[in-house]
């Protein structure tokens, strides 16, 4: 019978691995959530403005497609 002598639990392929991976997964997570917010505060600062409703063209067949949505102020 052969014996498993190289057996490393603090190797990367064991506790010490599976650290640095949720390490590393979780600062991805991390980084990318605040990208994410930063975009969208950035992108709130320019708010979209619709100025001449009357300008843009109703392209459709139904009559629902055509409907006008006012503006409330």
């Amino acid at each position: 019978m052969m014996e498993n002598t190289n057996r490393c639990v603090f190797s990367l392929s064991g506790v010490t691995g599976m650290l640095i991976a949720t390490v590393l997964l979780l600062t991805i997570l991390v980084l990318l959530t605040i990208w994410g917010i930063k975009a969208q505060q950035e992108v709130m600062q320019k708010p979209y403005i619709f100025k001449d409703a009357q300008k843009v063209q109703m392209i459709g067949s139904k009559s629902s497609d055509h409907r006008v949505i006012k503006e409330i102020r």
